[in-house]
């Protein structure tokens, strides 16, 4: 059980530095300008920056909603949703710009069914070994 909850521990980490680390430093900051490229090959270009911006405030604020725990099944599903969402657009309309081109959807399928794993697996079996404790 102990390591069911490191490994939970550990999962709740991972999912939050991925969104901190592609909010603000891919995003926000634009130290990976393709991300912004790919926001204006499926927005335009006109907003393209601002957009940008505000997805990565939107990814940083996942971040800290991820690490809170509060609605954290809601979160699992938005997080889920959000990967899915985000990726077949990419894969439909910047392709071209994906850092592992189409073979990226199989990176956030994988993604996303560890996130399921982890908010209604792994969670589900903690919360019913503190029922029973």
């Amino acid at each position: 059980m102990e390591r069911a909850r490191v490994l939970n521990r550990l999962l709740i980490l991972f999912f939050s530095l991925i969104w901190l680390v592609n909010g603000l430093f891919c995003k926000i900051l634009n130290l990976v300008p393709r991300h912004q490229q790919i926001v204006a090959e499926i927005l335009g270009e006109t907003y393209a920056k601002s957009l940008t911006i505000a997805i990565g405030v939107g990814e940083v604020l996942m971040a800290i909603w991820i690490i809170s725990r509060k609605f954290a099944q809601l979160s699992a599903i938005t997080q889920i949703l959000l990967i899915v969402t985000m990726n077949i657009l990419e894969f439909i309309l910047a392709p071209h710009l994906l850092l592992w081109g189409r073979l990226n959807i199989v990176f956030a399928l994988c993604l996303a069914a560890l996130v399921y794993y982890q908010g209604f697996v792994l969670e589900s079996r903690l919360e019913g070994r503190n029922r029973i404790a």
